[in-house]
């Protein structure tokens, strides 16, 4: 067993360590349950784990942060040997609530128009969002880069503004070409772009942070007659996932992929309501188009460690067994007071995966950090999910990398201390302790 990895997370103050076979000993008088591994079944291939570059993240991690701490900071993101290996970046298109200002890459006075997208520029994203892009991907080659907007252009939109509206309906073919220069423009600064989506969480309109109502007969129109037809005419090979939003409403992608099967290829999931069997549900339904979980934040809705920590394992695992090729988390890095947010947003009660002192210059690397990296850096690009026992207590996700190797996640999601016995193949892999809400991830 000289192959053998162990990386557990048992409480505040012990996160992600790693450890030998001989001090995670199974103990005397304590029940043992078996987790079965079979590799023979096998499931979705993974593209990977992830985070946001959003204004506010990219903005604290290259100009708050001295030069060293960052790459040092970068490296502890995106390698997969000195750190967790992120692989999945997703960046809004223009201002999301997670911004110091609101602004698109087309703003326009009151009355003007440009529907050729003539004035269009990221230039806004040169100074930090690029940047750290373009670190990220000479760290780690294999990411791949989505993106989503929060709202058109104002000049696009029934209120003229980025904050709340709608798409009016004659810039339909207007934001498709917003769409071909984002994905032109970040192409020629080296920055291939994945995936995107029509719109960020199509069903919610705050007023207090950039924001576009779309229902699904809308963003099907769009798709189908608009962002398709101009991502074709334009050569463009980036792939669109509808949706974007919680779990609560799977009759909008279905309603979607419905109209315009062909020009959909996946599905984009959000954790702030429903739950992950939706996942499952609508790929069930439409077993060709692709399951991606795009954005789940920690935040002090669930302040106490252990909850919060055991709540990002267990969600995180079904996410996973709910067939989902990616699992990315919200902002890469917020402050001391989970911001900077846009103007009139408030405090935000969000959590980055790094928090960035704008006052000391501090870094704090937060429990989203140490819970991705039982996912990350194990479970690699191209991985394969296998068959694994799991059940409401001992929950598991196992995956197979492409060099062979077999990474098995496991919470301990019970209110009692549990031995743990992994077998593969009949042979038993460990038989470890796992304390109540420890976690581990264990590579052979």
């Amino acid at each position: 067993m000289s192959s053998l990895k162990i990386y557990q997370s048992n409480g505040e103050y012990q996160l992600f360590v790693q450890k030998d076979a001989a001090e995670m000993a199974a103990q005397d008088g304590v029940s043992t349950v078996d987790i079965q591994v079979d590799e023979s079944n096998t499931y979705q291939t993974m593209d990977g784990f992830g985070g946001s570059f959003t204004d506010s993240a990219a903005y604290l991690i290259n100009q708050i942060l001295d030069e060293d701490v960052r790459n040092d900071l970068m490296k502890k993101l995106f390698d997969h040997e000195e750190g967790i290996g992120i692989s999945v970046v997703r960046n809004p298109v223009g201002a999301s609530d997670f911004a110091r200002t609101v602004y698109s890459y087309n703003e326009l006075p009151a009355g003007e128009t440009d529907h050729e997208q003539e004035k269009f520029s990221i230039a806004h994203d040169l100074d930090d969002v690029i940047p750290l892009s373009k670190q990220a991907l000479a760290i780690n080659p294999d990411i791949k880069f989505m993106a989503s907007p929060w709202s058109a252009p104002n000049w696009m939109k029934t209120t003229g503004s980025m904050i709340a509206g709608q798409l009016k309906e004659d810039c339909y073919l207007a934001f498709a070409k917003y769409f071909v220069k984002y994905i032109e423009a970040y192409a020629a600064n080296g920055l291939p772009i994945y995936a995107v989506t029509p719109q960020n969480e199509p069903l919610y309109e705050p007023t207090h942070y950039p924001s576009m109502l779309m229902y699904a007969y809308e963003q099907a129109e769009f798709i189908k007659n608009h962002l398709k037809p101009a991502f074709i005419e334009n050569g463009i090979n980036t792939k669109i996932f509808c949706y974007d939003h919680n779990w609560d409403r799977p009759d909008y992608p279905l309603h979607v992929i419905d109209e315009d099967e062909a020009s959909v290829d996946g599905v984009a999931w959000h954790w702030y309501g429903g739950k992950p069997v939706a996942q499952k549900q609508v790929h069930m339904a439409y077993p060709d188009k692709e399951v991606h979980f795009t954005e789940g934040s920690g935040g002090e809705w669930v302040p106490a460690f252990e909850p919060a920590f055991s709540n990002l394992l267990r969600t995180g695992i079904e996410i996973l067994r709910n067939d989902s090729k990616s699992f990315v988390l919200w902002n890469m890095a917020l402050d001391e007071e989970n911001g900077p947010a846009v103007p009139g947003f408030g405090r935000s009660t969000c959590r980055g995966i790094v928090q960035v002192n704008q006052k000391t210059k501090e870094l704090v690397y937060t429990l989203d950090y140490y819970g991705l990296a039982h996912f990350s850096k194990f479970i690699k690009p191209g991985a394969v999910r296998i068959d694994s026992t799991s059940d409401a207590e001992i929950r598991t996700v196992a995956f197979k990398n492409i060099d062979g190797t077999i990474a098995v996640v496991v919470l301990n999601d019970s209110e009692m201390d549990q031995n743990i016995r992994i077998v593969l193949a009949n042979e038993v892999v460990i038989h470890c302790f796992a304390p109540s809400k420890s976690a581990m991830t264990v590579v052979k």
